[in-house]
């Protein structure tokens, strides 16, 4: 398929500064953008930027459900690829990211561990996988 690219993935929450703030200090992210209303953030994570808009920007006629800590993750996850998982996962916990799977190595040998972060939404911190 010539021509297309992931550009970017956006996730909706109910605070895109604080959003910012937590993937900067739990991650080690650095912000690309924020916009000055404060409704739509991007950061720096390679050839594909991952951003943040706040709930009340969905396009309209859609339909979104909350991103929320005490509800069921959502049916999507980021992946950041990291050189030592158990480190970033630690790293993670004590920037206030919610315990959801301790670092483990795979039978394929990539070493895998997931956090939900303060808004509920699932990441996975895991290492290259070996090809």
């Amino acid at each position: 398929m010539h021509g297309v690219r992931l550009g970017y993935v956006i996730i909706y929450v109910a605070g895109v500064a604080e959003t910012v703030d937590f993937y900067e200090r739990a991650f080690g992210l650095q912000r690309r953008f924020l916009h000055d209303s404060g409704a739509y953030a991007e950061m720096e994570t390679g050839g594909t930027a991952l951003a943040f808009a706040d709930e009340s920007a969905a396009p309209a006629g859609v339909e979104l459900g909350h991103n929320r800590p005490d509800k069921p993750c959502p049916g999507a996850e980021i992946a950041l690829v990291v050189d030592d998982v158990e480190s970033a996962y630690r790293r993670a916990l004590e920037a206030g990211a919610i315990a959801t799977a301790a670092p483990e190595t795979k039978p394929w040998g990539q070493v895998v561990s997931y956090v939900r972060d303060t808004n509920g939404f699932l990441v996975e911190l895991c290492s290259e996988i070996s090809r």
